[in-house]
């Protein structure tokens, strides 16, 4: 089984934000879910990232993987009156990743908004995608909010 790193151009990303990260090699996952599993993780310390279109345009969100979008709260956040989960199509078109290997740092080098959940703050240390089913990171969750400029708001619920 060959063992695929994260892509160079979020390595490159990375490197240039000076953040302390640790890189986890775990088997294949395409789920949060999965990832937590593997790395014996709790829920609320990994990350999954969604990109959502908005009436105009995408944002992207990252919330714990133990909660779920509740988009009437988005709505109010974003001021918007409509928001949908992309389609795994347009991700893998706006940002040339497969679907469910999206990262946060995705968001940012393609100049999207990133909208963090607040419940996500509640874990010191966050496991993040970085675009490799093969490769995650481990870092500060308040160093994440700093290196994707993220906002943070309440958009999530536990989930059902």
């Amino acid at each position: 089984m060959n063992h695929r790193p994260m892509p160079a151009k979020v390595a490159n990303f990375l490197k240039k934000q000076k953040v302390k990260y640790e890189v986890l090699a775990h088997r294949t996952v395409y789920t949060a879910y999965d990832l937590a599993q593997t790395l014996k993780k709790k829920l609320s310390e990994v990350s999954k990232t969604l990109v959502v279109k908005l009436d105009k345009g995408h944002a992207i969100l990252v919330l714990p993987a133990s909660r779920q979008v509740d988009f009437k709260a988005l709505k109010k956040v974003l001021g918007v009156k409509k928001v949908e989960i992309d389609k795994e199509k347009v991700m893998v078109k706006l940002f040339k990743v497969k679907p469910g290997a999206l990262s946060p740092f995705h968001g940012v080098m393609a100049k999207l908004p990133v909208y963090i959940d607040k419940a996500l703050m509640k874990a010191q240390k966050t496991v993040v995608q970085v675009g490799s089913f093969e490769e995650s990171i481990h870092l500060k969750t308040k160093d994440l909010l700093k290196i994707v400029e993220g906002k943070l708001a309440n958009f999530s619920k536990k989930r059902e």
